[in-house]
């Protein structure tokens, strides 16, 4: 026979019996845990890429992987008299894009954390509780799978990329454009998070 609602057996009962507070703690595991980890194969894949291309083309390289996405002084003179050179000197910057993923998911989980708030234990499994918890949980879903794809997404091009630039240096500009599509997915992501977490409301407390 078929498990009901009512049945203290069913899966639906054990998924209602749930703490709202655990499925919210593992919305915001997701929501960060998942956003690295696509930040991180991102990274492996342009990275793996940047540094076999840099033994073909050692131009490709920068001094310093880690430096600043906005363009310095000394990088708009060297723009305005060799273009070129400036393509060289952004290649390792794709690795922000990729960084960038694992933000996302930082800033989501300190907004779906700023979402808890205590709730007597008598009214733990009201409905509008047990909706805050669901809420939060697929807020967490949504931003970390969301940044997990674009990571790999925005990691693939950004290998191309290098693999591009090594031996055509003009083909950089246009990659990076479509890098930047790339990367706007997971803000995709992360909106429709904070949309889905301002449903998390939890019920006012008796007095």
């Amino acid at each position: 026979m078929a498990a009901t609602l009512g049945d203290s057996s069913s899966w639906s009962t054990a998924l209602v019996k749930i703490s709202p507070y655990t499925f919210s703690a593992v919305g915001i595991a997701i929501a960060i845990g998942v956003s690295v980890l696509g930040a991180a194969w991102g990274i492996y894949i342009t990275g793996s890429s940047l540094i076999g291309a840099a033994i073909k083309a050692p131009r490709i390289t920068s001094k310093n992987l880690i430096s600043e996405t906005a363009p310095t002084r000394e990088v708009l003179s060297t723009l305005s008299q060799r273009p070129h050179s400036f393509v060289q000197q952004k290649v390792p910057h794709i690795v922000i894009f990729c960084e960038a993923v694992a933000i996302y998911g930082v800033i989501v989980a300190i907004i779906l954390q700023t979402k808890l708030e205590s709730v007597p234990s008598s009214q733990i499994y009201e409905p509008e509780t047990l909706r805050a918890g669901y809420a939060i949980f697929a807020s967490g879903i949504i931003v970390g799978f969301a940044n997990l794809v674009c990571g790999l997404c925005v990691g693939i091009i950004g290998s191309s990329c290098a693999l591009s630039d090594a031996q055509n240096s003009s083909l950089f500009v246009k990659i990076l454009v479509i890098e930047i599509f790339g990367s706007a997915l997971g803000l995709f992501g992360v909106i429709v998070g904070i949309i889905m977490s301002a449903q998390a409301t939890w019920p006012a407390k008796s007095v």
